[in-house]
Order: C-alpha cells, then sequence, then structure tokens
C-alpha cells in the first residue's frame, strides 16, 4: 500500500490530502495560508490530517506540493527587485510583448551581441557593458534575467552572461533559452523577468515545506505540480518557477477528473485570489499553444488552457460611485478579510472600527487596514518606502493612521506590489459572514465594516445600502455575476464554431444576456451554458449554486472539492518535454541547434536523428532525476518543406520528445 500526501498552498487556505493507492482519501484537513512564514500553515495542515488518519509519517511514501503563489504573484503584480540582461535587441523591443510593463521599472542592460537566425554571432558580446551594470545595480537586486537575441539558435552569450553573473554576486540567473526554445526574443525576456522574480519566493515555500516534513519525521521525495498538471522535483521547480504558473489551478482540473470522472465539462476553481477555469475535453485538459497567460502577461510556458481572473473569496470590493444607480465590483487584488484581520488583533480592528461608526460622516479609509509582512527581502528600497514601512512596524494599524498624504498611496502600492505589506479591507467573505453563510472568523467585525462601507453615497447622493445585510447580498450577487461572465468567456474562447467578437465582448453582449433572463416581447431569446460546471475550492458550495442557476446548466460540486488542487498534486504524472530545431541555412546543410551550439550535417534524416537523440538524453534524464518510474518516451516531428520547380525544399523542422512516467514512490 503507498499513502501519499498532497499540499497545495494557495492565497488564503492551505490544503493537505492523504489518499490510499491513488484510489482513496484517507483524509483532509484545511489551514490558513501564513504568508509570513509558510511553513507555520503546511505544518498544520498536515499535522491536522496525520492525527485524523492514524497514519504514521513513515508510511508516507511521497509528498506533492501544488500552488497558487505564483499565480497570485503575478496577477497581484508582486514579486522582488530583478534586472534584465537584454543582448542583441534595440532598444524600441522593450515595448514589444509587455516587456516594459512586466519589468515595473527594474533595471535594464541593454548589450551589444547576439546571433543570426542560422546561429551565427551577430556581434561580439558587450562584457565590459555588464561589468558597468553589474557595478551600479548588483547590490539592489535579488535574480536576474537574461534574454539574447535568437538565443534559441546559439544560446553562447545568454551562457556566457550568466557565467559572469554568477561569477560576481552569486545571484540566481534564469536564461530564456532554458525555459522556451521557441522564437520571440521579447517574449522570451517577459518570461525570464517573471522566473527570476518568483524564483526567491517559490525557494522560500519549497525550502519550508521541506522542514515540514523533515520536522515531522516524512522522509518521502517531495514532488511539485507544474502548469500542465504533471509533477517535477522540488530542485527543478526551484530552478525553474515560472513553470508553477498555474500550479493550483491544473491540480485542480487533475483533481477534478479524478474525483468526478468528468469527460466534457468547464472546470471553475475559486480560491481566494482567483477563479481558474479550464476545458475538459475527453477527460483531458487542454494546454495553451501560446503559453499561459497570467495577470496580463502572455509566457512562453507550457500550461493548461486556462483563463484565470482577478475575482475570488477575498477579492477586495469597490465601491462604485459614479452613476445613480452605484453598486460595488470586485478584485482583481486581494486584500485580508476584516473577519480574518479582526480575529488576529481583535482590539486594534474593533476600536478602529467603533470609532468610524461614531463619526457621522464616512471616511475615505474607513474599514481598511494595513500590516507588515515579516522574512521577505527588503533591498534596494526608495526612501519614502523604508520610511512608510518602519512606520508601520509590526502591528495591524488603522489604513487612515498610516497614510499622511496622497503622495504616499503610490509608496504603499508598491509595497503592496513586492509583498511587503497587506491591506485588510471589504471582501465576499466578510459578506458571507454576514449572510450566516460562513462563520469561521470574527462575523462581528464583517458586519460593522460593511455597515460602515453601506453608508458610503452613490452619484445620487443616497445611501449604497440600506445595511450591512443589504450590502452583502449586493457583494454575493456581484460574485455571481461575475463569475458567470468569466465561464462564459471561457466557453466563447474555447467553442470551436468560433466568433467575431472577443469573448469578453460576447459574454456581456446583452443578447447573450436577453437570453440568459428568458426575455419574451416581440423577440423569445433564451441562452444557456451548453456543458457541465465543475465547481471546485472552499467556497464553491457558497456561491456556485447560484452561477449554475444563472447559467441554466449542471452545476457539479464533488465531495472533497475543497481539496481538489491537493489531491491533484499527487494523482498526476512526471512529464518532461524537449524542443529542439532543425534549419536550413544553405543549400545541402542542415544545421541542429543545440545547447552546446549548432552543428552542421549533409542529410536531412541525420540531422533530426542528432537532434532525436539529444532531445531523448535530455527528457529521459530530466524525468529520471525527477524520479520518474517505468518512463515512456514519445516523439512528434513537424517538418516544414516548400515547393520549388516540382522538388521539396526542406525549410525547417522542429521535434518535442517527451517523458513521461509515474513517481517511483508513489507504485505501491
Amino acid at each position: 500500500m503507498a499513502v501519499l500526501l498532497g499540499v497545495d498552498t494557495g492565497g488564503t487556505y492551505t490544503d493537505a490530502v492523504l489518499l490510499r493507492d491513488e484510489t482513496e482519501v484517507i483524509a483532509s484537513a484545511k489551514a490558513l495560508t501564513t504568508r509570513a512564514d509558510l511553513a507555520l500553515g503546511i505544518g498544520a495542515a498536515i499535522r491536522a490530517v496525520l492525527a485524523q488518519s492514524g497514519i504514521a509519517p513513515g508510511d508516507i511514501s511521497l509528498a506533492s506540493l501544488s500552488t497558487t503563489l505564483a499565480t497570485n504573484a503575478l496577477v497581484e503584480g508582486q514579486g522582488e527587485r530583478v534586472g534584465l540582461i537584454f543582448v542583441g535587441f534595440r532598444p524600441s523591443d522593450l515595448e514589444q510583448s509587455g516587456l516594459r510593463d512586466a519589468l515595473k521599472g527594474d533595471p535594464v542592460a541593454s548589450l551589444a551581441g547576439g546571433h543570426n537566425h542560422a546561429g551565427g554571432e551577430a556581434a561580439p558580446l558587450d562584457l565590459v557593458g555588464l561589468e558597468a551594470f553589474l557595478d551600479n545595480h548588483a547590490d539592489a537586486l535579488s535574480g536576474y534575467a537574461v534574454a539574447a537575441q535568437f538565443a534559441t539558435r546559439n544560446p553562447a552569450h545568454e551562457l556566457a552572461v550568466a557565467r559572469r553573473i554568477a561569477e560576481r554576486t552569486g545571484a540566481p540567473v534564469t536564461c530564456s533559452h532554458h525555459l522556451s526554445a521557441k522564437l520571440n526574443g521579447p517574449k522570451r525576456a517577459v518570461t525570464a523577468v517573471l522566473n527570476a522574480r518568483l524564483i526567491g519566493m517559490i525557494d522560500r515555500l519549497i525550502g519550508r515545506a521541506q522542514d515540514v516534513l523533515d520536522t515531522l519525521d516524512i522522509n518521502a521525495p517531495m514532488m511539485v505540480v507544474r502548469g500542465d498538471g504533471a509533477l517535477m522535483s522540488a530542485e527543478q521547480a526551484r530552478a525553474r518557477p515560472i513553470e508553477t504558473i498555474l500550479s493550483g489551478p491544473a491540480a485542480s482540473i487533475v483533481g477534478a477528473r479524478w474525483l468526478t470522472g468528468a469527460q466534457d465539462a468547464l472546470v471553475s476553481d475559486i480560491g481566494g485570489t482567483t477563479t481558474d477555469v479550464a476545458v475538459l475535453r475527453g477527460g483531458r485538459p487542454a494546454i495553451d499553444p501560446h503559453g499561459a497567460r497570467v495577470g496580463g502577461f502572455r509566457t512562453m510556458v507550457e500550461a493548461v488552457a486556462m483563463r484565470t481572473s482577478g475575482l475570488g473569496g477575498d477579492s477586495e470590493v469597490h465601491v462604485q460611485s459614479e452613476g445613480l444607480a452605484g453598486g460595488v465590483f470586485l478584485g482583481p487584488r486581494r486584500v485580508l478579510p476584516i473577519s480574518l484581520i479582526a480575529q488576529e488583533a481583535p482590539g486594534i480592528v474593533h476600536a478602529a472600527l467603533d470609532d468610524q461608526l461614531r463619526n457621522a460622516v464616512p471616511g475615505e479609509h474607513d474599514g481598511r487596514f494595513v500590516r507588515a509582512l515579516p522574512g521577505v527581502a527588503r533591498g534596494g528600497m526608495p526612501p519614502r518606502e523604508a520610511e512608510l514601512l518602519a512606520r508601520i512596524g509590526a502591528q495591524v494599524h488603522p489604513l487612515g493612521h498610516i497614510l499622511r498624504s496622497r503622495v504616499e498611496r503610490g509608496a504603499l502600492g508598491r509595497l503592496i506590489d513586492r509583498g511587503l505589506v497587506q491591506v485588510g479591507g471589504v471582501t465576499p467573505s466578510d459578506a458571507s459572514h454576514v449572510l450566516d453563510l460562513l462563520a469561521a472568523w470574527d462575523g462581528e467585525a464583517a458586519t460593522k465594516a460593511l455597515t460602515l462601507m453601506a453608508r458610503r453615497r452613490t452619484g445620487s447622493g443616497d445611501r449604497l445600502a440600506a445595511s450591512a445585510g443589504d450590502l452583502a447580498r449586493m457583494i454575493v450577487d456581484q460574485l455571481t455575476e461575475q463569475t458567470a461572465v468569466t465561464l462564459l468567456e471561457t466557453a466563447f474562447a474555447e467553442d470551436p464554431a468560433g466568433f467575431d467578437l472577443p469573448p469578453e465582448q460576447l459574454a456581456r453582449h446583452v443578447l447573450l444576456q436577453k437570453g440568459l433572463a428568458g426575455h419574451r416581447g416581440l423577440l423569445a431569446l433564451d441562452a444557456a451554458l451548453n456543458v457541465d460546471v465543475v465547481g471546485l475550492g472552499a467556497s464553491a458550495p457558497t456561491y456556485y449554486p447560484a452561477v449554475g442557476q444563472r447559467l441554466h446548466c449542471r452545476m457539479i460540486l464533488p465531495e472533497h472539492a475543497g481539496v481538489a488542487n491537493a489531491i491533484g498534486a499527487v494523482v498526476g504524472r512526471i512529464t518532461m518535454r524537449r524542443t529542439g530545431t532543425v534549419t536550413s541555412p544553405g543549400e545541402g546543410r542542415f544545421r541542429v541547434h543545440l545547447e552546446t551550439g549548432p552543428e552542421d550535417f549533409a542529410v536531412a534524416s541525420e540531422a533530426m536523428e542528432r537532434l532525436e537523440g539529444a532531445l531523448r538524453a535530455s527528457a529521459r534524464q530530466d524525468a529520471l532525476d525527477a524520479g520518474a518510474e517505468g518512463v515512456q518516451i514519445t516523439v512528434a516531428r513537424d517538418v516544414r518543406t516548400a515547393r520549388a520547380e516540382a522538388r521539396e525544399i526542406f525549410v525547417e523542422a522542429t521535434l518535442t520528445v517527451e517523458a513521461s512516467g509515474r513517481p517511483r514512490d508513489a507504485i505501491g
């Protein structure tokens, strides 16, 4: 018998589950995610499932971790300060693929160098410029991203830069060609920047998770879920954390399939920060051919085709003061629910809320609090942010007591982006406490905060809501509406028929909305989602029945839906993919582009055999290093030719090798 431990660390909760031989859930438990020290939440969840099950720690043969932390960080714009070494590109290329936005003001060194399409050196590498950049910035950066022109054709300059940075700084370096074998340098640079920014966060998560296993005498190897639902070793995840974006959502899809046996459905997973929607076809999630898109950035990471929106149980509630009717909208940023922060600092929170309720006029920062997060790297912080962080200190404060000028709002936003500070405010979780749908935290504080928000005025001058209860119902209804729109966007995007308008417009189109409402006039309009929805997440039973009614579809809420991510973390397979290219720089010459540099052959078949052999060896070794057993290899060849003067001319070939197997310790 194999006992498997799955752990999912989300923005709000950390889940743990024990499975027996991948066929039976033995026990499951939840604990609050403790961002200041992730080990506390992980340890609490694991101890709870061990206590429930009576399983001895030594009986666990495999531990696997899925996480939404990387996804949440990109959605919320968080991450550490990094530098980009941009080799062989024009300055205007920084405006491509959202690279400038991804950098968020972090420094760039634009150096001469790079290669051409055939893998030849376009210009000598400017190592002098690199040294000058390191002299100016090394002390303020936590990591580096390196992207060189046509590095997938010849990575020599990226490797040379990475070696020099490692020698000078010892900081982690991400090379773009290690993350993708595809062309499009600026897009690879975006992926490398995001990877470099996530390294510290994921390294801390994996390190602390391993500490917990050691403390509890669990000697099983640890795996991590990738964004395509496959497993990788903890060491591989530490080097390539970008591959864990959509890890939690991907694990939830694998878990949904295991829990329900569904073949064709939409899977919607609501967490504290995001709602993630994907399509199951024939029991398998589709892989996004364009790369994962998260937080507004299109990466080159292979991941499940999924739409991620900043909508969850802990999404910030915003008041719409414009327009006569008013209303609320949710997200995309996550905040600490008032009911939760009041449980952590009851005296401070209740005293502040009571003072604000005694004021005759609503204040701008009523019902909002702020606290600092210890244990996060703080290097290179500008003076204004440093002063504000020192003012916050180690306690919870009413936000109005901390912000002394409008200029400091920008500084606070930057501290939030870097994960140094958390803000508390009204969320759907608080609304659920007011409506008695949830009783986990401090419902009295939630009622006070919603009472304060209900006093806000709309454009007509009227109160936003008559009472805390009325506002709570408004917030939950808005969550239903935004969730329905997210599901409709996915359906339009993945429907094979195709439509003339973007999914975002179609999901909100007046005819569709009238059809969902069953309009009857001169026209009779009916619309429905023509596929089942599997609802996952701890709050799915609370919110999703209304979503099913809104979309006139069957809503499946399986047992253990709240820990589907943790289940998916241990029932997946280890899968390693490697991709390479053969080009033809001249007639009778076939060039294989390898990590060690280009190699030329006189015969196309020989070039492809050389490439396939190298990719097979690399993929198999990576799978074995990750702990795979019974590795199986598949090869896909995409050979492009052109016809000229009645003969076929070789243009280019792309080979993809996949090595797959189950973790050896998961086989009982």
